[in-house]
């Protein structure tokens, strides 16, 4: 069964850093790329981050300069550093897995982060 797990959420001033994590279980996380998304209240899901299997990343315009995603195939997780955070950048964070070998996709349950003062 796979299962994504995030954590790392909280509430935080203006300002502020977190650190989220996503640990991955029920696949060959090296094969997967992993994605953030992100859903504010009101609003629709949107992107905010991928590393591909090679390592390579890709970030949200809205993002950049301010969040770094990285992994470790060791310890099956993803993570998302997240420093001057805006009351803007409040939502549901999500991470994804996706195989494009495969095709499949998987989802986590999300993590609240809060940026408030």
């Amino acid at each position: 069964q796979v299962q994504l797990v995030e954590s790392g959420g909280a509430l935080v001033q203006p300002g502020g850093s977190l650190r989220l994590s996503c640990a991955a279980s029920g696949i060959i996380f090296s094969f997967y790329d992993m994605r953030w998304y992100r859903q504010a209240p009101g609003k629709g899901r949107e992107f905010v981050a991928i590393i591909h299997t090679d390592g390579s990343t890709t970030y949200e315009d809205f993002v950049k300069g301010r969040f770094a995603i990285s992994r470790d195939n060791a310890k099956n997780t993803v993570y998302l550093q997240m420093n001057n955070l805006k009351p803007e950048d409040t939502a549901v964070y999500y991470c994804n897995a996706y195989s494009s070998s495969t095709f499949d996709r998987y989802w986590g349950q999300g993590t609240q982060v809060t940026v408030s003062s």
